[in-house]
């Protein structure tokens, strides 16, 4: 299966999600993982399947405002947050917005606060509008990935990632991926 796993992320979370993905969806790790700031040479057309996830910043994917109030949250020391090296870059959302008609299937995903979706939001919702409006069928419904208050994920979830990505390796590529 030719696949990859495009991700954005502020504090490493998302980023080591996306990498849970990739072992699931491959165990033997021939699935690239990369940042949206590396993604120029991707032809989403020569893809079997196409993983894109970012975190959930106020209720959505992230935008540039939120992108610097994430990066000035991390500058203050006495927060202890380390910002990842292409934190400063664009978004999934500038990413997908870019894309011409694409087409084939796809995943989406997301870091959320371990809460109910009604008061946090999922940025997965809308990474799966964009790619559904690019042309892809979804191999599965939107998924959340949880972090605590602190910003660590939760206990289990990078498991529970590669639990997903096998299940997306193994999924029909004529079966719905639901309508989220």
């Amino acid at each position: 299966m030719r696949a990859i796993v495009v991700y954005e992320s502020m504090y490493g979370n998302t980023r080591h999600v996306a990498e849970a993905i990739a072992r699931g969806i491959d165990p033997a790790g021939n699935v690239p993982v990369l940042p949206v700031s590396n993604t120029e040479a991707i032809d989403p057309g020569d893809l079997d399947l196409l993983v894109v996830g970012g975190p959930t910043h106020v209720h959505a994917m992230s935008r540039e405002s939120t992108r610097n109030a994430a990066r000035t949250a991390a500058s203050d020391l006495a927060g202890g947050l380390l910002l990842e090296p292409d934190a400063a870059g664009e978004g999934i959302r500038e990413w997908l917005a870019s894309f011409s008609r694409a087409g084939g299937m796809a995943a989406a995903f997301d870091t959320r606060f371990d809460a109910a979706p009604l008061l946090t939001g999922r940025a997965s919702k809308g990474i799966s509008r964009l790619l559904r409006k690019s042309g892809f069928e979804l191999a599965a419904p939107p998924e959340s990935f949880l972090v605590d208050k602190a910003t660590h994920l939760l206990a289990g979830e990078e498991q529970r990632a590669q639990e997903w990505g096998a299940r997306l390796r193994t999924t029909p590529p004529d079966a719905p991926g639901g309508s989220e």
